[in-house]
């Protein structure tokens, strides 16, 4: 019985031993915490290396630092690169965007945070709560205990921490979890240095493209408050702002007006204006000297009414000047509550509104240059006008009042009648010659003249068709303003007769008709029905443009094997 007994029990010891004993589940079970946790950190490192935008960079590191620590909470504060001092951005993980609002302002690095903030290594507590710097929650916070953190380095200096609170299933966060999230956190590191440099990259690629359609739009002679409207634009778009103004001087020099505004409560600020000396714009724009504030609603050091009128909060004020002139201020700020703005922000909307100041004095420049063009211009044609149109006048008048002396002979008074018609006509083509093109008749009549000629020149060289002209100089003179549209229209005209109406013969004629001007051009080609060929193709169609543009009207007769006939008639 006994050997039977012995021999029943066997089997039983056997299989009693082959389970594992609760130590040896602990072991595996730690074990396997370890193989995810080195497959998450190998994961980890795969999805930073594939993202490059700081933002999203950002989110991700914490939301795996959630996953390799087994957090219900995370969170990462990006210090203040200026002081290190204090948190400037604030990535949460495992709490929604209503509880965020509810618990209001975002933490500005006291107590636990600012302990990790001030002694940049690893910290690790079983209750926060009982941590000598714990400083407690804000009311409506989420309920947390235990704690880790680890901070973040870029280059060898700390660019932000991970903060993780409630780790999932236990009371505490391991030495494994710490060590975890340190390895994390050197991934990070690299991550967040290249994600940096895409960024500067991208934003030196738009700041260049901002500048160079603000230089674009000053050398196309764009309005100045549009080519303004264009630097308030780019420079919120450039930092993301909610509002961009530029405030400007008015003549009295004491008073500033908002003259563009773009952006969050923009109607409510548009053509605000405001006292010089008891503004930050006026006191940033005299003193040559950028700004950053961190909540402008409450800032008591200067009036700002466009502050309180929009409700805003984290502001940049740079100035817009070039060497010792100042145009003005740009200003940038964010709704009341919003994120602040960085020094690296600061230093690139300066860097752009000095570029864009230099394109502002450009146009100031060149506003000035044509100012005084034209003074120069008004001063040579009172001269001109002196010594020609008025001399020309006066020898009229002179012309006839001596025909009183020979009133009795018809024949005689006749002809100096007709002179002094003569004389008057060349005086009013000139006029009209000043008036349209700033310049003497005779030069701009034979100018358009010269210009019809060669251009029949120019297509009768190694052409086999005759190619004659005829031009009134009376014509030409009334049409000098309208001299590119009348050139354009010639030679579309011309270029279709001699390369499609296979003739021997075309003419060029301008000329008066019944108070009109009229420009020809006649072939004695194959012709064509006009209806048949009326929108296939672009030369009718442009000729018809030209006409329009010239303020006459466009008529084509031809016939097969009549020849073609373009008329451009424009009424005077």
């Amino acid at each position: 019985m006994t050997q039977g007994t012995d021999a029943t029990r066997a089997p039983e010891g056997v299989g009693a031993s082959s389970g594992p004993s609760p130590e040896e589940s602990a072991v595996y079970q730690q074990f396997q915490q370890a193989e995810r946790g080195h497959e998450a950190l190998l994961q980890a490192g795969v999805i930073l290396a594939s993202e490059l935008s700081l933002p999203a960079v950002l989110q991700k590191i914490v939301d795996l630092a959630c996953d390799v620590a087994d957090a219900r909470y995370g969170a990462l504060g990006v210090l203040n690169h200026a002081d290190q001092r204090s948190i400037v951005e604030f990535v949460t993980a495992g709490v929604t965007q209503e509880e965020r609002r509810a618990i209001g302002h975002p933490p500005v690095g006291s107590g636990i945070l600012g302990l990790l903030i001030r002694d940049a290594r690893p910290l690790r507590l079983r209750r926060i709560q009982d941590h000598e710097r714990s400083s407690g929650f804000p009311p409506l916070h989420p309920s947390m205990t235990s704690f880790l953190g680890v901070p973040i380095k870029v280059r060898g200096k700390v660019f932000g921490n991970l903060y993780l609170t409630e780790k999932r299933g236990a009371d505490e966060f391991t030495e494994e979890d710490e060590r975890a999230v340190l390895t994390l956190a050197l991934q990070a590191g690299v991550a967040i240095e290249n994600a940096r440099l895409y960024e500067e990259a991208r934003v030196r690629q738009r700041r260049l493209a901002a500048v160079n359609e603000v230089t674009g739009a000053i050398l196309e002679g764009g309005d100045a408050d549009a080519v303004l409207r264009l630097i308030a634009r780019h420079a919120r778009d450039l930092v993301g702002a909610d509002l961009a103004t530029v405030a400007t001087p008015e003549l009295d020099g004491e008073t500033m007006v908002v003259r563009v505004a773009e952006g969050a409560h923009a109607e409510a600020v548009d053509g605000m204006r405001f006292p010089r000396d008891q503004s930050i714009s006026g006191e940033v724009m005299q003193a040559l000297s950028p700004r950053a504030v961190e909540d402008a609603s409450v800032d008591t050091h200067t009036l700002q009414p466009m502050v309180r009128v929009g409700g805003l909060g984290p502001a940049l004020f740079v100035p817009l000047a070039a060497g010792e002139r100042r145009f003005g201020t740009l200003a940038l700020a964010n709704i009341s509550g919003g994120s602040r703005f960085s020094p690296d922000d600061l230093a690139l909307v300066e860097l752009f509104a000095a570029q864009a100041s230099v394109a502002l004095e450009y146009a100031r420049l060149r506003e000035e240059l044509q100012r005084l063009a034209v003074l120069e211009d008004r001063e040579r044609i009172a001269k001109e006008l002196h010594d020609g149109v008025v001399q020309s006048l006066f020898a009229v008048g002179m012309a006839l009042q001596a025909t009183e002396a020979v009133a009795t002979d018809e024949a005689v008074v006749r002809q100096r009648l007709e002179a002094a018609v003569d004389d008057i006509d060349r005086v009013i083509r000139d006029l009209r010659n000043y008036i349209f093109a700033l310049r003497p008749g005779g030069m701009v009549d034979w100018q358009l003249d010269r210009m019809l000629r060669e251009l029949a020149e120019d297509f009768r060289q190694g052409e086999r068709m005759v190619v004659s002209v005829d031009i009134d100089e009376d014509a030409a003179s009334v049409l000098s303003s309208n001299a590119g549209d009348l050139m354009q229209a010639a030679r579309e005209a011309m270029s279709n007769a001699v390369r499609h109406s296979d003739g021997s013969r075309v003419s060029l004629s301008l000329y008066h008709e019944f108070g009109c001007v009229v420009l020809q051009v006649e072939d004695d080609g194959t012709g064509f029905d006009p209806a048949a060929v009326a929108g296939t193709g672009h030369g009718l169609t442009n000729l018809g443009a030209r006409a329009s543009a010239l303020g006459g009207s466009l008529r084509i007769d031809s016939a097969p094997g009549k020849g073609a006939r373009v008329r451009i008639t424009i009424p005077l």
